[in-house]
């Protein structure tokens, strides 16, 4: 892969100035991906502010010319919503102007904005917003002559790890970039009730976009070849899966009705039948389901019953059908804590597909 890049220092002014003329585009529709605290914000314009050198800003380059922000999201956005010039996905509308709080090295920034004119006092003076206006941020720039595939590489690799906290995060954003009407269609299924009534996650699991992923095996491995699924288990499943991803987007023929009608099946009936129980662990003694998610179950059951989603087994037998995948020997022996999902997949979801064929 050849990526050709070009880098110089710009002033923040001069990064400002290319927001306002609509020649960047920082993708206000991954800032729910990015959950930088107002303090870290604050302690940001604070670096700024005492000229601590501030990593590079990477962008590509369009065909048209505009720059797409591929690593430093929250530094410009964060920027622009102190200016007062940050706008939310709805273009028409602008984020509250950000207040700084108390820093370690400035505590008197706390409660300062960049200009109000109702409250001078409460703002900064002319010249710190001069000071600040002329402070450098250098640029990276992956010029258009580079492989189109380069920026959705180096967008994983600069951001996995970071405030983007887990790999489905930074994969939501890879996929609004190469095909935002597929990740739409997830977001949907995602949305749906009948599968939030199942799956039962807890809000840091929402918040890590846990849904999301989930959907995406589900999109995946639903009706894959059983033969394709025996060769990963030597895999990292979070690379198979963004590498899987990759190809969904680009691919023109995909069925996205197909899919959606798997799935709404399977989860229409997980939810009519069992509904935050469905992925639960069964104790036999009590004749309950307890604790949380488990991702074994959720392989057997929501990709064995969305294997068969055109010849689902009947309603009446779902309960009794998961109740017995725990004492199953081939579930007892790939289910366990140290087995990579790469590796229990191909024995999981075979005995998914078996045990909710048609009787």
């Amino acid at each position: 892969q050849e990526i050709r890049t070009d880098s110089y220092s710009m002033s923040i002014g001069e990064w400002i100035s290319l927001y306002e003329k609509e020649e960047i585009d920082i993708h206000p529709e991954f800032q729910r991906f990015f959950r930088w605290s107002d303090q870290q914000k604050s302690a940001f314009i604070e670096s700024i502010v005492l000229g601590i050198p501030i990593p590079p800003i990477f962008v590509s380059q369009r065909d048209d010319g505009i720059w797409d922000v591929v690593d430093g999201l929250q530094r410009l956005s964060t920027i622009y919503e102190f200016v007062g010039i940050l706008r939310l996905a709805a273009q028409d509308q602008k984020q509250s102007p950000l207040a700084l709080q108390e820093t370690n090295y400035l505590p008197s920034l706390d409660g300062k904005k960049w200009h109000d004119s109702n409250d001078p006092d409460n703002s900064l003076t002319q010249t710190q917003r001069l000071l600040i206006k002329r402070a450098k941020i250098a640029v990276n720039i992956v010029e258009k002559e580079s492989d189109p595939m380069i920026k959705y590489e180096l967008f994983q690799r600069l951001n996995t790890g970071g405030s983007i906290a887990t790999p489905q995060e930074v994969r939501n954003c890879i996929l609004l970039m190469l095909n935002k009407e597929l990740y739409e269609s997830m977001r949907s299924l995602a949305d749906r009730e009948s599968y939030k009534n199942c799956i039962a996650l807890s809000e840091r699991l929402y918040e890590e976009q846990y849904d999301m992923e989930l959907v995406l095996k589900f999109i995946i491995l639903f009706d894959q070849d059983i033969e394709k699924i025996k060769k990963m288990a030597r895999l990292d499943v979070q690379e198979f899966l963004t590498n899987k991803m990759r190809y969904l987007a680009l691919n023109k023929d995909l069925d996205i009705s197909h899919i959606e009608r798997a799935f709404d099946v399977t989860f229409n009936l997980l939810s009519e039948t069992m509904a935050d129980k469905s992925f639960k662990r069964y104790k036999s003694e009590s004749d309950k389901f307890a604790g949380g998610f488990l991702p074994s179950l959720y392989e057997v059951v929501a990709l064995g019953i969305g294997y068969n989603y055109q010849n689902p087994p009947p309603k009446d037998e779902i309960s009794d059908r998961i109740k017995s995948i725990q004492s199953g020997s081939v579930y007892q022996q790939w289910s366990g804590g140290g087995t990579k999902a790469g590796r229990r997949w191909p024995h999981l979801i075979e005995l998914g597909r078996k045990l909710f064929s048609p009787s």
